[in-house]
């Protein structure tokens, strides 16, 4: 287990989990009751799943993002050049206190 910390749209709340290796950031988010939408269940069909990392946090996720996962940012509101699909980034021990920035919105591309 590693601790990762969430924080919230706007950036007056946090929490720090203790996450399971191998979890990927979106179930995590939902297990815990964090308000991340997934609509997709997972799949990288959407991109309600959005998260932004800092320079440094950016740096530690694994694996790296596929050509489908930036296509498919390209779609998300609010994005960063930090910004992720929390449905492709599985827990490493690499990620002990990393913090992940929910978005303020998330738009849902699918048809």
């Amino acid at each position: 287990m590693v601790k990762i910390t969430f924080v919230s749209p706007d950036r007056t709340a946090q929490r720090t989990i203790d996450a399971p290796l191998g979890m990927n950031l979106m179930k995590l988010a939902q297990y815990e009751g964090i308000d991340v939408e997934g609509a997709c269940g997972g799949n990288l069909a959407c991109s309600t799943c959005h998260m932004i990392f800092s320079d440094e946090d950016f740096d530690r996720l694994s694996p790296e993002m596929s050509e489908d996962e930036d296509i498919l940012l390209d779609l998300a509101s609010g994005v960063t050049s930090t910004s992720r699909l929390g449905c492709q980034i599985v827990v490493t021990n690499d990620m002990e206190g990393l913090t992940v920035y929910l978005p303020s919105e998330t738009a849902d591309m699918r048809g």
